[in-house]
């Protein structure tokens, strides 16, 4: 197969555009058309001369890959299902809309969830994801083709990486794609538009913090070593606090934010000696902590935490001075909620 355009830097355009004898300019060109303007095939790239097309065909692709299945959830979220570089294996990508205001007034936002791996080597208890086992990495051009070819790539106005994969597992492809979905030649978004989410892979950690502006979400789920660990093994690689202490060199003061999700277990993560446990561990740190309900996965002993103790974990941290909230679960009718994806084509 031919090599793929879709996910190179402006540098790597240029090599191409040096190799074929094309002037420097060229790469501009090339972004420009494969990036703002979403072509599919190199023949329209019109203000390239007819020789340099014909190079290009020659050697490159462009490299889009349609999604293969889409499904609608009852309240309009959308999970897409998209074919892989590995045979037989799929990734699934979500669009969340929201709407904000009242009638007549409100914004419209379309968040796109963003799958990085083909499953994940995390082996995290409660993740349908993990639990299915890990088959390979994505590479920019499946990650950035994700954010292409969905039904509302024109709509969207966030992108967070919280689907299918540990990003900073994938660290040298995903920051590929956000320097592409955030440089001029790439799509201009904002930093702010982004967040990444991580369990705390700390090398890679110092590396997102220092090269990227984007938000930052890093998945807790018990403050308590051992506890954490017997549900997360990468707590015995790297503690939480020192992913803690990690984050702390950092200023979240501005308009960066870091928050923690929080997924809420029954009887296992939900009591009061953990919300003290989490108050103590973030005290003095620009934080929120997102609470989530526990989406039941087969075969699994977890259940998640009653409404009425979630709620009084929420009242604990807030009243503690942690800006804490509840996330709506979403797409939960087509298995597209929190830890629910699991890559397969129905």
């Amino acid at each position: 197969m031919k090599p793929k355009l879709l996910g190179m830097s402006l540098l790597q355009l240029q090599e191409v555009a040096a190799d074929l004898s094309l002037p420097k300019y060229a790469a501009g060109q090339m972004a420009d058309w494969l990036y703002a303007k979403g072509i599919r095939e190199i023949s329209g790239m019109t203000n390239l001369s007819i020789s340099a097309r014909k190079a290009l065909e020659e050697r490159f692709r462009i490299g889009h890959t349609p999604y293969s299945e889409k499904f609608t959830s009852s309240d309009g979220t959308k999970k897409y299902v998209f074919p892989t570089s590995i045979e037989g294996r799929y990734i699934e990508t979500v669009m969340i809309p929201e709407y904000e205001g009242n009638e007549g007034t409100e914004k419209s936002r379309a968040t796109i969830c963003i799958s990085s791996q083909v499953g994940c080597r995390m082996n995290c208890s409660f993740c349908m994801t993990g639990r299915s086992g890990y088959y390979g990495q994505l590479t920019a051009a499946e990650i950035i083709s994700q954010f292409m070819n969905i039904d509302e790539t024109q709509e969207l106005t966030n992108a967070v990486f919280m689907g299918m994969g540990e990003p900073l597992d994938n660290w040298d492809e995903v920051s590929k794609a956000l320097r592409i979905l955030t440089s001029d030649w790439g799509f201009g978004w904002s930093p702010r538009r982004i967040t990444l989410s991580t369990i705390g892979v700390l090398p890679t950690l110092k590396n997102f913090l220092d090269d990227s502006r984007c938000h930052l979400a890093v998945s807790l789920h018990n403050p308590f070593d051992e506890e954490r660990s017997a549900m997360m093994p990468v707590q015995r690689a790297f503690k939480i606090e020192d992913v803690i202490s990690l984050i702390r060199r950092y200023d979240f003061t501005g308009q960066r934010r870091v928050s923690f999700e929080y997924i809420m277990f029954s009887g296992v993560n939900d009591t009061k000696r953990h919300a003290d446990a989490l108050i103590k561990m973030l005290f003095g740190l620009e934080c929120r902590i997102n609470l989530i309900r526990f989406h039941e996965i087969p075969d699994s002993s977890l259940r998640s935490s009653p409404r009425s103790r979630i709620d009084d974990f929420k009242a604990r941290l807030n009243n503690a001075g942690i800006i804490t909230t509840l996330r709506a679960s979403r797409g939960e009718d087509i298995m597209a909620a929190c830890g629910l994806l699991a890559g397969k084509e129905r």
